[in-house]
């Protein structure tokens, strides 16, 4: 339920029931906003993107490794370590592209956004005192 200055939607400020019109407004936004939330819920499932991705890192600030390569996997707009590494990866991928990431392992994590676009990805990344950016590219399904 929704709340407007007076408790429920429908009522206005000076404690008379909105015109019909009104609340058939609200209705019509209520089923629009609902429709918008399922759309973008859904599009985090996306097979476009869905294969394995070698991904480059490199630090660009602090005293972390330079650079490190390592495979991800990407199924249904999910990612997952595609490689031997003892590390976790959790993220997920939208019908636009656009990337989350969290790398983690051995007591350290690093987070990352970008974009990816047909076989190719890049973006920043941020783990303690170190950052940098990020390519990625499409190795197979």
């Amino acid at each position: 339920m929704l709340l407007g200055p007076r408790g429920m939607i429908g009522i206005n400020q000076t404690g008379r029931r909105a015109p019909r019109a009104t609340a058939a407004a609200i209705a019509i936004a209520s089923a629009m906003m609902a429709s918008a939330i399922a759309a973008s819920t859904a599009s985090f499932a996306v097979p476009r993107y869905d294969g394995l991705w070698s991904v480059s890192i490199v630090t660009e600030k602090g005293d972390c490794d330079r650079g490190y390569r390592y495979p991800i996997r990407i199924s249904n707009g999910l990612l997952a370590n595609a490689g031997d590494s003892v590390f976790t990866i959790t993220g997920k991928v939208g019908g636009t592209g656009a990337i989350t990431v969290t790398v983690s392992g051995g007591g350290r994590s690093a987070t990352g956004s970008g974009r990816l676009a047909g076989n190719m990805g890049t973006g920043f990344w941020i783990g303690g005192s170190c950052s940098g950016s990020w390519t990625a590219e499409r190795r197979g399904s």
